[in-house]
């Protein structure tokens, strides 16, 4: 796959008809799924080089390239190589009935509460971790 390939598929994937899913309708009810969207990507091109396999990566042999890693470069054989990554979470949908438009969370306020709680709960052992050690010097 090129590198042109790539990109095109990561702006399909990263596009507003993952953030606004379908929307349905049922019993005169518009439902508009929403979720948030994050991905990235990456790629790259580069030419092999060949490696003499007693020497050191760090040092490079006085006698120069040798002649095989001369004729790779010459070559002009090109590596390449690429990815993609992304993350779709849904946070809720609009719910839209007449003229009236509502929005409904999909988020766990339970989970958000323990969440919370588990940061304070680390942000306050370092904050007294941190205090006994300043006060010994």
């Amino acid at each position: 796959m090129d590198v042109g390939n790539l990109l095109m598929k990561a702006s399909d994937n990263l596009s507003v008809r993952r953030a606004f899913g379908t929307a349905y309708e049922k019993d005169d009810i518009l439902i508009i799924p929403v979720a948030v969207v994050a991905g990235g990507g990456g790629a790259g091109t580069g030419h092999p080089r060949h490696s003499d396999p007693t020497a050191s990566p760090d040092i490079e042999p006085e006698w120069g390239p040798s002649v095989h890693e001369a004729t790779l470069r010459d070559s002009g054989r090109v590596d390449t190589g690429g990815g993609f990554g992304g993350l779709v979470l849904p946070i809720g949908a609009y719910v839209v009935k007449g003229d009236q438009v509502r929005w409904v969370s999909a988020v766990d306020m339970t989970i958000a509460v323990l969440a919370s709680l588990s940061l304070v709960r680390v942000l306050s052992r370092t904050w007294t971790r941190s205090r006994r050690h300043h006060g010994r010097l």
